[in-house]
């Protein structure tokens, strides 16, 4: 008996994604070689030294790299889960294993009725394009999470709401799915899940909370939209430096404070516009909570003084839940995102010593990159706005419509 309603199970889709996923694997297992700097040295060399610490029961308290929640630790320690591999080769393991699990919800609800699988195939593609980077950082963990809180969002917004919480207290950034939350209950969910861990970690495990303190005198990320000030400046004689610093490729020198402090205030009139849209809010239909977030995240991305390649991954995981949706109006910003993986793979890390060394191509490069995620951003706010705010015209009833057609041709 056919069920009413069912689909067809997308062959192509899964073959896809078990053709890439097998590459992906193939590149950080390093059966074959990807281009540029080893993007594994994370996992096996930080990661690894910090779960030594975290396993004593304590944080990194002297470790200014560690720059992360409390339940980030919860990631860092879950390799101790497969024993029977040693630490790199269980954290790409189970890096794999959140990738599945993002990819069977967003084809789930492709299937459902509504829906497409356009986000799905939006999944496969742009964590694809991204590369072995996406296995060798937790931020495909946390973007797990992120998917499945929007999509339990419209029906059940406790369980999104603690699954925010919970994401929140992993990378802090999943917080800003709650930009569309129009239901009270979510937003109480997620504080009090993201309370109560947080006051579970802070009572057992020392220095849950001292990653606050170790961004302070953080300079400007080598690949972040306000260190193309910098790239170029390099060209006309300007006197700083790029040094690894608090974990990253930073510039540091004259000017970097301020550029910094520029990048802060963008970010300060990002969160005034996110207030001005829920004030001004005239309709929420339930593509909304995901297009919301999915703007909150672009605008406090695009204004951060660090856009790491990792952040691309939350940034698909997102666009692919708005692409869930029939009539999704974040066609063309999801678009502009992948066409960004694309421009961020090579420049990181196929030629990101062109970018360290702002050569025309490393320049060209980030351009082109943040270029793309700025044009992503304005067009998803105007879509959102025009989607949710905007007045509509009115709608015609059908049997007028029908005689106003009959007089017109008449």
């Amino acid at each position: 008996m056919k069920i009413a309603g069912a689909r067809r199970i997308p062959v192509w889709l899964l073959a896809t994604w078990c053709l890439t996923r097998l590459a992906l694997l193939f590149f950080v297992f390093k059966v074959w070689a990807f281009p540029g700097p080893d993007v594994t040295s994370d996992v096996s060399v930080i990661y690894q030294g910090w779960y030594d610490v975290l396993k004593t029961g304590t944080f990194p308290l002297n470790d200014v790299t560690w720059q992360y929640p409390p339940a980030a630790a919860l990631a860092i320690l879950s390799p101790g889960l497969l024993p029977f591999l040693d630490y790199a080769q269980a954290f790409y393991v189970l890096a794999f294993l959140a990738d599945l699990a993002a990819f069977c919800l967003l084809q789930y609800a492709g299937l459902r009725p509504g829906k497409t699988l356009r986000g799905a195939w939006m999944w496969v593609v742009g964590v694809a394009v991204l590369g072995p980077t996406v296995y060798a950082r937790y931020d495909v963990m946390v973007t797990a999470v992120a998917i499945a809180a929007l999509l339990a969002g419209v029906r059940h917004p406790r369980v999104m709401g603690a699954l925010v919480g919970f994401g929140a207290l992993l990378k802090v950034w999943p917080v800003l799915l709650l930009a569309g939350a129009v239901r009270r209950r979510a937003w109480v969910a997620a504080a009090a899940t993201a309370g109560g861990l947080g006051l579970l970690f802070q009572l057992t495990m020392p220095g849950a909370f001292t990653f606050l303190t170790f961004q302070r005198d953080r300079g400007t990320e080598v690949e972040s939209l306000g260190s193309l000030v910098f790239h170029v400046a390099r060209h006309f004689g300007w006197q700083g430096q790029v040094l690894l610093n608090y974990g990253s490729v930073e510039f540091l020198g004259p000017y970097v404070a301020r550029v910094s402090a520029v990048a802060l205030f963008l970010t300060v009139i990002a969160f005034g516009w996110l207030l001005l849209w829920r004030v001004s809010v005239r309709r929420m239909p339930p593509r909304a909570l995901a297009d919301a977030a999915f703007v909150a995240v672009l605008l406090f991305t695009v204004t951060s003084r660090v856009i790491s390649p990792q952040y691309m991954v939350w940034l698909v995981g997102l666009a692919a839940v708005c692409l869930c949706f029939r009539g999704s109006r974040m066609v063309l910003p999801g678009g502009l995102v992948l066409a960004a993986c694309i421009a961020t793979v090579l420049e990181f890390p196929v030629y990101f010593g062109d970018v360290v060394g702002s050569t025309r191509l490393g320049v060209a490069l980030l351009l082109a990159r943040n270029g793309l995620l700025v044009l992503a951003t304005l067009t998803a706010a105007l879509q959102l706005w025009r989607g949710t705010v905007s007045r509509q015209p009115p709608t015609v009833p059908p049997q007028t419509a029908r005689t106003q057609e009959t007089l017109t041709s008449s």
